[in-house]
């Protein structure tokens, strides 16, 4: 009696596998061109910016959804709303100013403001939909209105900018790409290509950190024209970083640094920005 396999019985199962490696890759192949397909189509020109990006198909009135529906857990997480009324009117009031006096008064979002009660974190950002926020620990450390409106604007700017459907049209791109390559690469036969996946999900996460903080030195542009045109220096925002490297001095890094680029490296972008907007120097009149 005879053992192991014939020379039919091994042919049979090779071309098996091949004909299985085939029909995987074909299956990897539609899926990286189904997510690049929905990620170009996903292109639409911002009414407000001018700018033609990608925002996965989202509306507006979606964007203010995902920011109302998000704002009750990041107000737990900050410590809730600010105790401190007077405080709470100057955010209000500041950011309903630079809404209404500046390109943001065109965009289609509905704008609110919360001064945050956490006294420790040191930090600003936006939801989707014009949800805006600022800490106790950052506002208690601005010494002029025009730096709050910088604060301010360059959150406003996120908003007008549509960051946040950019980054859910990134993240769908990548996930289609990132699964087809796994699709591509996995061997059921051999467990090690799983090591594969992880590698490629981490790429995707670097990638889409990378674009993050693009969209921050993006912020900082619109947040120069914001302030500016609802009458506030630009330069107060420089005063700003200065404000954020003080604030790293102590030894612990302000959560602000984790969603935002280093303020030394953004000062030199903001005086460009400055430079650019206006040519001939900031005009003389507008509140520091």
């Amino acid at each position: 009696m005879a053992y192991g396999y014939s020379n039919q019985q091994y042919g049979n199962q090779r071309g098996g596998r091949q004909r299985n490696s085939r029909v995987t890759l074909l299956i990897a192949l539609a899926m990286a061109g189904f997510a690049l397909f929905r990620y170009i189509g996903s292109a639409e020109k911002n009414p407000t910016t001018g700018v033609v990006q990608h925002v996965a198909g989202i509306s507006a009135q979606q964007e203010i959804a995902l920011g109302l529906q998000s704002a009750p857990q990041m107000v737990r997480q900050y410590g809730g709303e600010s105790r401190d009324p007077v405080a709470t009117q100057r955010v209000v009031r500041m950011g309903e100013w630079l809404v209404q006096n500046s390109l943001a008064a065109k965009s289609p979002y509905r704008y609110q403001f919360h001064l945050l009660g956490d006294p420790r974190t040191v930090n600003a950002f936006a939801l989707p939909g014009g949800q805006i926020f600022i800490t106790e620990a950052l506002y208690r450390q601005l010494m002029t209105e025009g730096q709050l409106a910088g604060v301010l604007g360059h959150e406003i700017g996120h908003v007008i900018a549509r960051h946040s459907a950019q980054q859910i049209a990134k993240q769908q791109l990548t996930q289609g790409l990132s699964g087809a390559a796994v699709m591509a690469t996995y061997d059921p036969n051999n467990p090690s290509t799983m090591r594969n996946s992880a590698v490629i999900a981490m790429i995707g996460n670097l990638v889409n950190l990378k674009y993050g903080r693009n969209d921050e030195i993006e912020a900082d542009k619109f947040g120069v024209r914001i302030i500016a045109e609802a009458g506030y220096d630009p330069r107060a925002m420089i005063g700003v970083m200065k404000v954020l490297e003080k604030a790293g001095g102590g030894g612990r890094t302000p959560d602000f640094f984790a969603t935002h680029p280093n303020p030394e490296n953004r000062i030199g972008n903001i005086e460009n920005v400055i430079k650019e907007a206006f040519p001939k120097g900031v005009p003389p009149g507008l509140k520091p």
